[in-house]
């Protein structure tokens, strides 16, 4: 069976930190080769890095999609152009994995949905948290039956100070939103996931540009997620909110509170963690995520008992990491979906209701008043 020919469309941290170390993994199956970048240099640098021999970069992506080799694209770029881009590449006749979130909007999330249903090719987003080891355990907590009926979840990412200041994210411009649309749909993703409810009544949400811009970033103490060195941010050119709060019924009548944030004056006992994390509460029992454990609260022998779902596992960063990758998985997964082993493990359908949940907390918050789904 001949090998699959990726190409990939923005060649910065998460190509580096995820996409290309992925696909790299399935190097059995899959050739890279095809590298596009504004900045020529960064796809240079991939191919030279992880590309076949005869691998071609570009400035231009219409340039990459005008290959009719290349069987798939991943689209990894800010989030403003997630639509655009994904939209000419399913229409070029390629498979896509876009990164999170689907799009800046949910007008822009549902033209990708038509594009895909027009060309008939593969469409999947990058939420990989899913493959989490730790929430797979919950996963697997939740389809046994052990909470009964959810009613009720939270949905939390919330750092106390971690804003990134690599890459364009506090540019409203060209990422739609701050810590929302950046870590708060992982969040979601992951409940939403959890659940397997994606039938929203209304939205409700509020987010707040506080702290990202009276903040001194010089005096807090900063340490970038990854590698620990110091860092700051310009709180002059701070664009985006700092901090993001939804709320969303159901149509069943189940309830989902929804937190982000990159600076908020919350202690990491309080919930101001790094990581992304769900609590869920069922008519059976509850669960949570809070300590990178599954723990689960429920009954056993008519006494009230929480019980711990294996070990604790360290929270996993790409690139830094020991130990096995979700990002592995998620890369296995995709190359299986594109040689028809499987189906597609995110479904489209499912991140453009996230897309919408957090396009309606913004619209929310500039109305103050509630978003009802159709």
């Amino acid at each position: 069976m001949a090998k699959l020919r990726i190409g990939f469309i923005g060649c910065g941290g998460i190509a580096n930190q995820k996409h290309f170390p992925g696909m790299a993994q399935q190097s059995e199956f899959v050739d890279m080769v095809a590298f596009c970048d504004l900045i020529i240099e960064r796809a240079e640098e991939a191919k030279a890095k992880y590309g076949t021999p005869d691998a071609k970069t570009y400035t231009d992506y219409h340039d990459l999609l005008a290959d009719p080799t290349i069987d798939a694209v991943h689209v990894l770029t800010p989030n403003v152009a997630h639509c655009e881009i994904s939209v000419a590449a399913l229409e070029a006749g390629k498979n896509v994995l876009c990164e999170k979130p689907m799009a800046a909007t949910e007008a822009d999330a549902k033209k990708m949905l038509e594009a895909r249903d027009r060309t008939g090719k593969l469409l999947t987003i990058g939420y990989q948290y899913r493959h989490f080891p730790v929430n797979r355990v919950a996963k697997s907590v939740v389809d046994s039956g052990m909470l009964g009926d959810i009613y009720y979840a939270e949905a939390a990412y919330l750092r106390y100070r971690g804003v990134p200041t690599w890459g364009v994210f506090t540019d409203k411009s060209k990422q739609g939103g701050g810590p929302l649309i950046d870590i708060g749909t992982h969040a979601l993703d992951l409940t939403l996931f959890l659940m397997q409810n994606y039938d929203v009544e209304y939205v409700v949400g509020t987010s707040f540009e506080k702290l990202g811009t009276l903040l001194n970033p010089n005096e807090q103490g900063q340490t970038h997620p990854f590698t620990g060195e110091p860092m700051g941010w310009d709180n002059k050119t701070f664009e985006v909110e700092d901090s993001a709060f939804g709320h969303i019924k159901m149509k069943n009548g189940a309830v989902i509170n929804l937190k982000a944030s990159w600076a908020i004056n919350m202690t990491p006992e309080a919930g101001g963690n790094n990581e992304a994390t769900a609590v869920l509460v069922g008519t059976k029992g509850g669960l949570d995520t809070l300590s990178q454990q599954v723990r689960v609260n429920h009954v056993v022998c008519s006494q009230p008992s929480v019980t711990t779902v294996g070990n604790k596992i360290p929270p996993y960063i790409p690139g830094f990491s020991q130990g096995p990758a979700p990002v592995s998985v998620e890369a296995k997964y995709w190359v299986e979906a594109l040689m028809g082993k499987r189906e597609l493990f995110v479904k489209a359908d499912e991140a453009y209701v996230v897309t919408r949940i957090l396009d309606s907390i913004y619209q929310s918050s500039k109305s103050g008043k509630p978003v009802y789904f159709d």
